[in-house]
């Protein structure tokens, strides 16, 4: 894929660069650039090889070539995209490229300026450029939607503007400049649109072969049968008297019903809401009902013919429709206050008409353009912003029959052809002798006076036509061309029957006069010049539509123009106004020129016509321009700004040059090599011969940029770093500060804890032998820890050991009840590892001397045969068995059962005897005397062999019976 589309670019490369085998691309470098064949010849050699761009230095000549020949594409747009004027062939996006650089790098405003004749292809040339500059801007989501706006506003200004002529299928019928806004990035961020001299007389009427403004044609074929229902229109041109005179309803190759979605597309992305475009089309729609009102006349008063078509205007526009028919015929006079309603004849009603027309068609269009600039507003972006300007204007018109339009649009290519030779003629040949510099002068037609025969105060003919539509009386158009012969007469580029000489009388009618202008002699009728400039539209007309309730017309329409009572200026006065106020906007910025030609009057894609081509030439100034090329300077720049931009070229200069600039500047074209011839140094400017010698310095200075960018890059990763490395060393200190201050609070309340445990340890101490309260409890519980620690290292290891660790006075009672629980637990454990032989022989012994002590038991029980209290029957106890009652669970068992059994009481010498026995031998003994009950009350001696081996075998099969539940459950 890469492959690919490295081998297309290298062949599209190699194809440019062969084409300008053909001629020469830079008119500068044509050897006889004084003889205008020459010129002409080279323009055809390249236009017949599809080469329709080529340069006068800095200015774009192109041809139209009545063909696609596919030269606009991206990979186009991306080829020109930052690349030196004169690298490249010649092409319309390498002037757009440099203007657009130029304006985002120096940031001074640019404007290009596209002139030619009608049919020369200035419209195609401005979209062109507008591709271009979408393209190559910066791109962003909010970019492209003003960019999507800047693109989409053309189809809507050509269908309500542009119509097909003889000389051009999309002529444009008024002028437009145009201003984009960029931001510093180079980034489009709205626009504003002016527009110059509506055609309106073609709303209503067409030459043989010629079509009104697209938007008809669009509307009829394009819109769907609801909306054509809605406007009450049929789908057929043929029907409508503003689209049938000039029996041209269609053009060739062009598909007005696809274009009408276009426009339609177009105006939702300019924000159009429903309701607005709904409008629009009404209008447009009216304004087709209004030319098909025919009039009869009957004793001199005009009488409306077809009423269906008035009753559609109302139904359409929203106005009351017996206050429309009666402005149709009818006409309010105010003359020393008195009101005259006057009926018209058939003749003034057509005229109110289509005055009526043209004045609404004229009011929307410009409502149009407001809703435009509305759109393209920046509303949003603040800052530094410049500008890039497009004027796109009618061309000089030469017809069979020129009216007042020619008349006007003459007059701008006048004014423009002046700004011209102000700009690169006069302004040239004044710099250079204000800068020292000699060089050829060059003689060159100065049309300032043609610009003043036109709009000289008080004698040009523009005031001389003010001042007949303005006079009281019978002012007509001959009345105006008998003044305009009295007052500019003797001028020598004015021309009419009664001061011509025979030999031009014959070329003129009484009718006429003729203007000679820079492009040629132009012949103007005289009929019609008062009323076109006069654009009246009667009160009762204007009244009607302020009472419309469609939103466009009423906006168009206000009520305070019914009662003001200033008249307003005439149509020439106020285009004269506007070309004022074009050329101060032009003047103020740096120009840019495309000069636009037309090879032939047929439209013809292969055909040349010399004599065509060289009047043009002619008139568009390029011979004269190409002369000062070649004799001048090509390039001229102030010290500072061309020391400033490159200084890096040289050691001596670089970086910071403390001298004079005309000294750096010196030293720097010494260090390049410039010759003597191909520069001169001006007072104020450095002055480039060719343009090969500054683009030379442009490459070097493109070169030398990567390593600045290198110098740059090193020290703003420096600068970077350092940053960053302060940051982290803040970062780092702050971290450390809080860390530092987290661990001082943790030693803090750490100590503050440990003074808290001493002090509380101290004063535990201290109160150690009190009974346990919060001030000795942590103390006590301590020292009852550490004592239960060291006893459990100390405890005795044998039966026979008595020692036992001293208690402290808090652990006394848990000590007495330790050592006690600590002996049974080493007498058990002694016991369960006794031999059966060893236990048998011990109680043999024992049970012997129990026998000498029966007596003694028997004796302690006798009489107690019923059962008391405890708490009584303690009382009744002797003190020496209150004594044995405390020592333990067994001796209470023991005395209790005693007395429960109703056993004699044993002596007290048995039972002492009995009682210092180890517990286990005095339990065997017990356990032998439960079973006595069995015998209940016999004095028998006690079997105690038999309790023994019950005892040891756990045999308890013959005692359930007889024994109280009470000793069988302390038994189990």
């Amino acid at each position: 894929m890469g492959t690919s589309c490295y081998v297309a670019e290298e062949i599209m490369e190699n194809a440019l660069h062969a084409r300008d085998r053909v001629g020469v691309q830079d008119f500068v470098l044509l050897e006889d650039y004084r003889n205008e064949k020459s010129f002409i010849e080279n323009l055809k050699k390249r236009f017949k090889e599809n080469l329709i761009y080529t340069y006068i230095g800095s200015v774009l000549v192109s041809v139209n070539p009545y063909k696609d020949l596919g030269i606009y594409q991206k990979e186009y747009v991306d080829q020109y995209r930052n690349v030196n004027f004169y690298e490249l062939p010649p092409h319309v996006f390498a002037i757009a490229d440099t203007a657009y650089r130029f304006m985002r790098e120096e940031c001074r405003d640019q404007c290009i300026l596209i002139s030619g004749e009608s049919g020369a292809g200035k419209t195609e040339a401005s979209k062109k450029i507008l591709q271009y500059l979408a393209a190559a801007s910066y791109h962003a989501t909010q970019v492209e939607h003003v960019k999507d706006k800047l693109l989409t506003s053309n189809p809507v200004l050509e269908a309500f503007g542009n119509a097909k002529t003889n000389r051009n299928d999309n002529s444009s019928r008024f002028g437009k400049y145009m201003d984009i806004e960029f931001n510093f990035m180079g980034a489009p961020l709205g626009g504003h649109i002016l527009n110059y001299l509506l055609e309106k007389s073609r709303v209503v009427h067409q030459n043989p072969g010629e079509r009104n403004f697209h938007i008809f044609y669009q509307l009829v074929m394009g819109a769907d049968d609801n909306l054509l229902q809605k406007l009450f229109l049929q789908r057929e041109p043929e029907l409508y008297y503003y689209m049938n005179q000039g029996n041209s309803t269609t053009v060739y190759g062009v598909d007005d019903a696809a274009q009408f979605q276009v426009v339609k597309s177009a105006l939702s992305v300019i924000d159009f809401t429903e309701e607005e475009e709904e409008a629009l089309f009404m209008i447009t729609a009216s304004i087709l009902h209004v030319g098909n009102i025919g009039f009869s006349e009957e004793n001199g008063q005009a009488i409306i013919a077809q009423e269906k078509s008035v009753s559609s205007i109302c139904k359409l526009l929203g106005c009351p429709e017996d206050v429309l028919k009666d402005a149709l015929t009818h006409r309010t006079i105010e003359a020393r206050g008195d009101t005259v309603v006057s009926p018209l004849n058939r003749d003034q009603a057509i005229y109110a008409r289509d005055a009526l027309s043209k004045a609404v068609y004229e009011r929307q269009f410009k409502w149009l353009v407001q809703k435009l600039n509305n759109s393209l507003e920046n509303k949003s972006e603040s800052g530094r912003r410049t500008l890039m300007g497009l004027l796109d204007i009618y061309g000089f018109e030469i017809f069979q029959n020129n009216s007042f339009e020619q008349f006007c649009i003459n007059y701008c290519n006048e004014k423009l052809q002046q700004l011209f030779i102000e700009l690169t003629l006069k302004l040239e040949q004044e710099e250079y002798r204000r800068e020292g510099i000699e060089w050829e002068t060059i003689e060159y037609f100065n049309n300032k006076i043609i610009c003043d025969l036109i709009e000289k105060q008080h004698k040009g003919v523009i005031s001389v036509l003010d001042e007949e539509c303005l006079r009281p009386g019978d002012a007509t158009d001959v009345t105006f061309l008998d003044k305009l012969e009295t007052t500019v007469g003797t001028h020598p580029h004015f021309l009419s029957y009664k001061v011509a000489d025979n030999k031009t009388k014959k070329s003129l009618y009484r009718e006429e006069f003729r203007l000679k202008h820079y492009a040629g002699d132009v012949t103007y009728k005289v009929e019609g010049f008062l009323d076109k400039n006069n654009d009246l539209l009667y009160r009762d007309l204007k009244k009607a539509m302020t009472k419309s309730s469609n939103l466009i017309t009423k906006c168009t329409f206000p009520d305070c123009e019914l009662t003001s009572k200033k008249r307003p200026d005439t149509v020439a006065t106020q285009f004269k106004k506007s070309l004022s106020q074009l050329m101060d906007i032009l003047m103020s910025k740096e120009p840019w020129y495309i000069r636009c030609i037309k090879p032939n009057d047929n439209k013809l894609s292969a055909q040349f016509d010399d004599t065509i081509v060289g009047h043009q030439v002619k008139y568009l100034g390029l011979m004269e321009n190409l002369r000062v090329r070649r004799a001048g300077f090509a390039y001229r720049r102030p010290y500072e700004d061309f020391l400033k931009r490159y200084k890096c070229l040289c050691p001596s200069t670089w970086p910071d040059y403390q001298g004079n600039a005309i000294d750096g500047v010196e030293k720097l074209v010494n260090h390049l090599g410039y010759k003597s011839d191909d520069y001169r140094m001006g007072k104020t400017k450095l002055f480039i011969r060719l343009p090969r010698t500054l683009f030379e310095t442009e490459d070097a200075f493109e070169q030398k940029k990567h390593d600045l960018a290198t110098i740059i890059q090193a020290k703003f990763h420096g600068y970077s770093q350092k940053k960053k490395f302060l940051q982290m060393k803040m970062a780092a200190t702050l971290i450390a500060c809080y860390c530092r201050r987290y661990l001082a609070k943790k030693l803090l309340e750490k100590r503050r804890w440990a003074v808290k445990v001493i002090h509380r340890f101290i004063k535990g101490f201290i109160t150690r032998n009190e009974p346990e309260n919060e001030e000795n409890k942590h103390f006590v519980q301590c020292v009852k820890a550490e004592y239960l620690r060291r006893l459990a290292q100390n405890l005795p290891k044998s039966v026979l050991d008595k020692s036992w660790a001293p208690a402290p006075v808090s652990c006394r009672k848990a000590s007495e009840l330790l050592q006690d629980m600590h002996r049974k637990w080493l007498a058990r454990k002694y016991c369960k590892f006794i031999s059966a032989e060893s236990k048998a022989q011990a109680l043999s012994h024992r049970l012997k001397v129990l026998a000498s002590r029966q007596e003694i038991c028997l004796h302690l029980f006798v009489g107690r045969l019923n059962v008391i209290p405890v708490n009584l029957y303690l009382q009744t106890l002797p003190h020496f068995l209150l004594n044995l009652w405390n020592l333990g669970r067994l001796t209470r068992t023991l005395i209790t059962c005693f007395h429960l059994l109703n056993l004699p009481c044993l002596p007290i010498p048995y039972l002492r005897t009995l009682f210092g026995l180890p517990w286990f031998f005095r339990t065997l003994f017990l356990r032998g005397q439960f079973f006595i009950p069995s015998l209940h009350g016999s004095n028998s001696v006690l079997d105690q062999k038999v309790v023994a081996d019950d005892l040891f075998k756990n045999k308890k099969q013959s005692y359930s019976q007889s024994v109280p539940k009470l000793f069988v459950e302390n038994r189990l």
